[in-house]
């Protein structure tokens, strides 16, 4: 029986054969231990590069949106009937093929634009997790053995239970398999475990206001507004973002304390009903700023207020762009 990821070569080998793609997105093995980087595969014979396994952490849908995008800004510059159509085939776990329905849904590209590889996933390594449980220890090399996650150090080889390195999104995820997809690579994952999907949020919540401000605080003053998680969100994609407007100026350029927090508020509202919670802003962020509880607060309060789950099916709108009669209201502040 093949394993996933001969099954995902031959498929992706294929869908470049036949010509049904231009390029494929997926995860190679990289020169960094725990990291699968994004590759981008033209010609079939490469395809063997492609990898699967729990280092394939980036949400691929933020590439996909990029090129399509790119492509459409060259056509331009071409006559109409010599205009193409670019055609993007992306290797998808459940948190990407989510992001993809978002674009979907905000009509940032049609759908015959992209053919889904939906692979299954159980989740993914957080390297911060791993650093921690080998004293800091610099890893030389990782590999995976079943439940386990094999680290080669200086002082020796440690192995380290799977469960205990897996990123906090990836243990409560709710949707870990493809939604969508095309060509199916592998049978379906087991579900996980997503009981205590909001219990970091419960407890933020049941804190006193003042306390509440002072945890947002206190996590915003270890930005250094590298921007890193804007970058890497799949659902980050205005042409110009406000913090570059100069007209008008929402923030200024310096490290002032004010400017910063608000860069992070109006990106966290900006993800209301849009965060898929892959963890891609968190993996990327170099000084560990929590940017998840303050993104699953929205992502409750969006099921609880709306019966909104993101990025479900393409053919719903989004939670935004649609109203219902009988929402509920109590939320809105009226004052008398």
């Amino acid at each position: 029986m093949e394993n996933v990821e001969t099954k995902l070569r031959k498929e992706a080998k294929k869908l470049l054969a036949e010509k049904k793609v231009d390029i494929i997105i997926g995860y190679e093995k990289g020169t960094l231990p725990l990291i699968a980087p994004p590759c981008f595969i033209t010609d079939p014979e490469d395809t063997g590069k492609l990898v699967w396994n729990a280092f394939c952490m980036q949400n691929l849908a933020k590439f996909v949106h990029d090129l399509i995008s790119q492509d459409r800004e060259s056509q331009k510059r071409l006559k109409p009937e010599d205009r193409t159509k670019k055609i993007i085939g992306v290797v998808a776990k459940g948190c990407t093929t989510r992001s993809l329905v978002i674009q979907l849904q905000e009509k940032q590209y049609d759908r015959d634009n992209i053919v889904i590889l939906g692979v299954p996933c159980t989740g993914y390594v957080d390297r911060r997790k791993m650093n921690g449980l080998v004293a800091g220890e610099e890893i030389l090399e990782a590999s995976v053995a079943g439940d386990s996650v094999l680290a080669k150090t200086a002082s020796g080889d440690k192995s380290v239970s799977m469960k205990e390195v897996l990123a906090d999104n990836c243990l409560t995820c709710r949707f870990n398999n493809p939604l969508i997809s095309d060509v199916m690579v592998g049978d379906q994952a087991p579900a996980m475990d997503f009981s205590e999907e909001y219990a970091k949020v419960d407890e933020i919540e049941n804190l006193p206001l003042n306390e509440r401000w002072d945890y947002f605080t206190k996590e915003m003053d270890k930005c250094v507004r590298c921007y890193a998680c804007r970058n890497a969100c799949p659902s980050c994609y205005c042409k110009v973002c406000f913090v570059e407007q100069s007209q008008p100026q929402w923030v200024g350029i310096g490290e002032d304390r004010s400017d910063t927090q608000i860069f992070q508020l109006m990106r966290l509202y900006h993800m209301a009903g849009r965060c898929v919670d892959c963890g891609s802003c968190i993996a990327v962020c170099p000084m560990g700023v929590d940017l998840r509880r303050f993104l699953k607060k929205l992502d409750k309060d969006a099921f609880e207020l709306f019966e909104h789950r993101t990025g479900i099916s393409p053919d719903e709108p989004s939670m935004l762009g649609t109203y219902k009669e009988n929402d509920n209201e109590e939320f809105i502040f009226s004052p008398e």
